[in-house]
Parts: C-alpha cells; sequence; structure tokens
C-alpha cells in the first residue's frame, strides 16, 4: 500500500465514525503524519472524544481517555513508583498509550498541564530520575471548552506550542447529523483497524522525505518576519512555529498523494498552526489571531 493509499485509508475509516467533518478528520491526520499533537476547542457533544476513538481504532493502537480535574495530580497521568510485592516498581500513568485523549485539559492546574510537556515533545516520561519511552506512535488530542472559563486554567504558552494544530470541531450538516441519528456512526465503530502503529511510523518516515522548494521555505520566514513586526500582534511567529508549519505541509503533501510540497499546503495550514502561537493585542480572542495571520497571508499575497 502507497502512502496515499494508507492515509486515505485511515481518514477514511475514521470519517465513517466523524460524520460530515472531512476538514478535522484530515487535520487530525495531518498532525499524526507529521507526529504532532491536536489541540480541540469546541461546545460538549460535538464528537471530539470521538474523532480521538476512531483515530486510534484506525491505526490499531491503544487509547487512553485521561478526564481533567482541578484536583488530578502529575502521578495521575505519568505513573508513579510504588511498594509492589515487597519492591518499588513503576506503574505507568494512562499517558503510556498511542493515542491519549487529554479531556477538558485547562480545568486541571498548571503543575498538572506540565506533566504532560516531556511527554508531548520528547515521547518520554521521567519519574523519580528514570526516563520511560512511551508507546510510538504516540498521539495526544486535548480538548478544552472556550465558552466556559469558570473554574478553569488558561493553557501557558509553552504547553500550547507543543500542539501542532488547533482547530475547532463545529456542528455537523443536517444530513450528517441525521446518519448519526441513524445510528451510522455506532456501525462505524466496530470496524477494525486499517493501519498498524508500525504504518504510521513508516508514513511519518515518508513525510520526512517530502521535498520542500526553497520558494516555499522563503514564504514562510516572510510570513514568520512579517508576524514579528504586525501591528496587530504583540508576539509574532517563533522558529519552532515557522518549522512546525513545514513540516505540516509536507504531512498535508502525502495527504494528497505528493513526495513535494506546494504554496496551497502552506496556505490552507497557516491558520491551525500558527494562530494559537501567536499574541495578539487586544483582547479579541482567538479569532483575533486566526484574523491577523489571515491579514498576513493576504498582504504577503499581494506583494508576491
Amino acid at each position: 500500500m502507497t502512502p496515499a493509499e494508507a492515509v486515505a485509508a485511515l481518514t477514511g475509516r475514521v470519517s465513517r465514525q466523524v460524520r460530515g467533518k472531512k476538514e478535522v478528520v484530515e487535520l487530525a491526520a495531518i498532525c499524526v503524519l507529521a507526529g504532532g499533537h491536536l489541540l480541540l476547542e469546541d461546545v460538549p457533544g460535538v464528537g471530539k472524544t470521538t474523532l480521538a476513538h476512531a483515530l486510534a481504532q484506525a491505526i490499531g493502537g491503544t487509547f487512553r481517555r485521561i478526564q481533567f480535574t482541578s484536583d488530578l495530580l502529575p502521578a495521575d497521568i505519568v505513573g508513579f513508583v510504588g511498594l509492589d510485592a515487597g519492591r518499588m516498581q513503576f506503574r505507568p500513568g494512562p499517558i503510556f498509550a498511542n493515542v491519549v485523549l487529554a479531556d477538558e485539559i485547562n480545568r486541571t492546574t498548571p503543575r498538572t498541564q506540565s506533566a504532560l510537556l516531556e511527554a508531548m515533545n520528547e515521547g518520554t516520561v521521567s519519574v523519580d530520575g528514570t526516563t520511560h519511552a512511551l508507546a510510538q506512535p504516540f498521539f495526544v488530542v486535548a480538548t478544552q471548552n472556550p465558552h466556559e472559563y469558570h473554574g478553569t486554567w488558561p493553557l501557558p504558552d509553552s504547553q500550547l506550542d507543543r500542539f501542532l494544530i488547533r482547530t475547532a470541531m463545529g456542528y455537523p450538516d443536517r444530513e450528517a447529523e441525521r446518519e448519526v441519528l441513524q445510528g451510522a456512526a455506532r456501525l462505524a465503530s466496530g470496524e477494525g483497524a486499517v493501519l498498524q502503529p508500525a504504518d504510521v511510523l513508516e508514513l511519518r518516515a515518508a513525510v520526512d522525505k517530502v521535498r520542500i522548494h526553497a520558494d516555499i521555505e522563503d514564504a514562510v520566514l516572510d510570513l514568520a518576519a512579517a508576524s514579528r513586526c504586525a501591528g496587530s500582534l504583540a508576539r509574532g511567529v517563533s522558529t519552532r512555529g515557522a518549522e512546525a508549519l513545514l513540516r505540516a505541509a509536507r504531512a498535508r503533501a502525502v495527504l494528497r498523494g505528493r513526495d513535494f510540497a506546494i504554496p496551497e499546503d502552506v496556505l490552507a495550514l497557516a491558520v491551525p498552526v500558527l494562530a494559537h502561537r501567536v499574541l495578539v493585542r487586544a483582547e479579541s480572542g482567538p479569532e483575533g489571531a486566526a484574523s491577523a495571520i489571515r491579514e498576513l497571508l493576504t498582504s504577503l499575497r499581494a506583494v508576491a
């Protein structure tokens, strides 16, 4: 099976369970291919948990759901060293899975949120001075409700930066919602895996081989530089953000069946990859950052 066929099988399998959300499914697949993580901001009941579970089923991987609450401790996520049969042994936490759903991540304290930092960045966790490798592939889908701030702790910048893409599920269209009500999504949840974890690692190797023309690199560099001078932004795109955009563009190229990236890949992913990495000057919420990125893209295209 070619990389394009493998990705088509993955997105097709997930789309049968997550109805009417082709764009979100593709963004999730791009995260998986690029080795990144996904942050979903939306109201409850629109399929965030279903998406994470469907991805785990599709790649034949293990799945764990962590409900973040105010009393959750770091050890509840990464695990702890405890006495077992007279010996001190490490007991792995739920982070040791291929797909981890961090549900309502902003309902726990910054200390507990930070327990995910090493795991998301390095693929390891350190407990009592010992480093433990996580399962590969490793993919975090985190959710938070943007409309309910009571009793929440906003994610710090360092945590947000670990997410390759931030997006929203949105409500399905009428026909897709009808299919959900008729139970089509539940029937699809019983289907088997279309890939195996080893196949995902091969797809990530294919992403590494995607060619990036110097003109596309220059476009990303221009976008990053323009964001640092934009009057609407107090903080622009970092070098890590520019690198993440190129990585995501490579993954989108594989998803589209190409071994080379095109400008469209960068344009399609600029907002979901960069909007959560910049800081708007006015209190205008997530849309302010997204609008600022779109304005920069428009101005750069006008100059070009």
